[in-house]
């Protein structure tokens, strides 16, 4: 059982689906601004493993609208943690590299102490904190800079970018992993598939937080040098000319960590899973663009 709506949930319906029955939901269906009825929701469908893909994600307009942002990702993980330890089921969160600050100069580790810059970071963090206290066998997959080819992300903005103008200035001081949602939803469903019989066992005995991104790292800048240079149609461009700035020249309402690189060692030793390198889960999300 998962929420299905955003990029990560669509493609978690496609990757899950030779490991049995789907059920997957989306709002109105459930309404993870609303805490006690998707309690109700679980108790109701009485599934075999909780995934939870959803989250607030208006980073900027979290900043105006943080009780929904905590409704949303604090209270309502807290609920699915709960529900999942009284029906003995696993439970798979998703998490963010925005609970760090991105002052630590190296790749964070799963034991570093996150120090969140924005409300989105803090609302996020205080659902693994939830999920975590709550115990039972749940894996929070930490991951960054999430994208698909379907929705309005990153990539998709740079490719309409590029066809709108002739001049494109791309922060090149936020440094990170970028993530294929397509990829990150096949992960999950291969470290599922290892688990054998007894999931909730199983799990329990690997439970806690894990780095889950693409391999290597780059700045915004660079990661748009890669998008245009791998569009396969690039007769359609009008861009010239791209042009590294600093975050600084974008004020926003909420601060971004400069280099939140996540460290993913962990991962692959418990699970024996890694993600490519982000240029190749790149190249290969962008072939049938």
């Amino acid at each position: 059982m998962f929420a299905r709506g955003g990029q990560l949930g669509w493609e978690l319906q496609r990757a899950l689906a030779p490991l049995g029955e789907v059920l997957a939901l989306d709002y109105p269906q459930v309404d993870f601004s609303k805490p006690e009825e998707l309690r109700q929701l679980v108790r109701a469908a009485r599934p075999d493993l909780i995934i939870n893909p959803a989250a607030y994600t208006a980073v900027d307009r979290a900043e105006t609208e943080s009780e929904l942002a905590y409704r949303v990702n604090a209270h309502s993980p807290a609920v699915l943690a709960e529900e999942a330890l009284r029906l003995r089921v696993p439970l798979v969160h998703y998490s963010t590299d925005y609970v760090f600050d991105g002052a630590k100069g190296s790749p964070y580790l799963e034991s570093d102490e996150p120090a969140p810059l924005n409300v989105y970071g803090h609302s996020k963090l205080a659902g693994d904190r939830a999920v975590i206290s709550t115990g039972g066998a749940h894996i929070i997959l930490r991951t960054s800079w999430v994208y698909s080819m379907r929705q309005g992300g990153f990539v998709i903005k740079v490719l309409q970018w590029s066809r709108q103008q002739e001049v494109l200035r791309v922060v090149a001081d936020q440094i990170s992993g970028p993530t294929s949602a397509r990829m990150l939803a096949e992960l999950t469903a291969l470290l599922l598939a290892g688990a054998g019989t007894d999931l909730f066992a199983w799990l329990s005995e690997r439970a806690g937080v894990y780095h889950c991104a693409g391999d290597g790292a780059c700045s915004r800048y660079a990661w748009a040098q890669e998008i245009l240079q791998l569009d396969p149609r690039r007769e359609e461009q009008k861009v010239r000319e791209l042009l590294p700035a600093s975050s600084d020249e974008f004020p926003t309402p909420a601060a971004r960590p400069l280099a939140s690189v996540l460290d993913c060692g962990k991962l692959e030793r418990v699970f024996g899973l890694r993600l490519p390198p982000w240029q190749t889960a790149l190249k290969l999300a962008m072939e049938n663009f």
